[in-house]
């Protein structure tokens, strides 16, 4: 694995030492938001975790090695063109060619997970894509989350997504969806739909002992604790569903699949909103980052409580004559 693995000597010692560290994919940086501010965002994010007491670890490939925890040049150096969208089966394909490339969140989580990292941050995950009838359009995220142990603190599945049949996905591989906060599963740029989450958690110590009950019990797989976008940042309904449909079709016209789809379409919202769904993305960004630090130091506090010796008492004597 040291063939392709490197992981930056902070997270390194903080993992050691069981202190808390988030992931954080890179995609966003390549293939999500404009420049300046995908570096811009990035770095916020970074510093987001660190406010909330844990350490960031960003994720991508660079000369063909999967990086656990990356410098702010490393973060320019993903914001040039170029850069390939690394998924799972990508990974064979950039790490043998030397090549550079931005994690998904399918790549971040296999990342973290051989890194030792159980806690990761996002915008929003991949899931079935609307269409899936005749494009059988559905991320490679849902499969990994079926099958990675990592929780993805999130918004919810990205907008331009079939929510409902990507619930029904993650139902079907026995992937919790669990509400921070809400009865509701977030809705990325608006306030939460009407389609309930597998359970409700209100505090970071909540959402951490979960953690521990599903892999303690030798549960494979992830966790998607979602995170609605705060309220002054949320966008309106009506307004997002009719812009996300104009994007859907004008792809279908113009022939975008696979892995370029996602890009266009965020892009076409970015235009057709005025920049509106920019913000809201950076906003959901930097509130999710917030609540996965809190959520890592919970998970490392009590995974510490654990480990410590217990105190053993001397039996009670018995009685005289017993």
């Amino acid at each position: 694995m040291h063939d392709f693995l490197s992981i930056h000597p902070a997270v390194a010692a903080a993992l050691r030492a069981n202190q808390p560290v988030v992931a954080l994919e890179s995609t966003l940086i390549s293939h999500g938001l404009p420049h300046p501010a995908n570096v811009e965002t990035a770095l916020a994010l970074e510093a987001a975790v660190r406010a909330a007491g844990a350490l960031p670890a960003t994720v991508a490939v660079l000369d063909g090695r999967i990086r656990v925890g990356l410098e702010a040049e490393d973060l320019e150096r993903l914001a040039q063109p170029g850069v390939r969208k690394v998924s799972r089966r990508d990974l064979p394909l950039v790490l043998a060619s030397g090549a550079d490339g931005a994690t998904t969140v399918a790549a971040t989580m296999i990342a973290a997970e051989l890194a030792g990292i159980s806690v990761f941050a996002t915008g929003g995950i991949g899931g079935v894509h609307r269409g899936v009838e005749t494009t059988l359009d559905i991320s490679a995220d849902l499969e990994e989350l079926s099958q990675t142990d990592v929780a993805v603190v999130c918004a919810g599945a990205k907008a331009i997504l079939d929510l409902q049949k990507t619930l029904e996905y993650l139902e079907t591989k026995g992937v919790p969806v669990i509400g921070f906060g809400t009865d509701r599963f977030p809705a990325f740029y608006t306030a939460s739909l009407p389609l309930p989450v597998d359970g409700r958690v209100d505090s970071a110590d909540d959402a951490a002992r979960m953690l521990r009950a599903k892999w303690q019990l030798g549960l494979k797989g992830g966790v998607v604790i979602g995170v609605p976008i705060p309220e002054e940042a949320a966008l309106d309904a009506e307004a997002v569903e009719a812009a996300i449909r104009q994007a859907v079709d004008e792809a279908e016209n113009q022939g975008v699949r696979g892995k370029e789809l996602t890009p266009f379409l965020l892009k076409r919202l970015e235009e057709l909103t005025g920049g509106a769904s920019l913000a809201a993305n950076r906003a959901l960004l930097l509130n999710n980052a917030r609540v996965a630090g809190q959520i890592a130091v919970a998970y490392a506090r009590q995974k510490a409580e654990m480990a410590l010796p217990r105190k053993v008492t001397a039996p009670n004597k018995r009685p005289p004559g017993y």
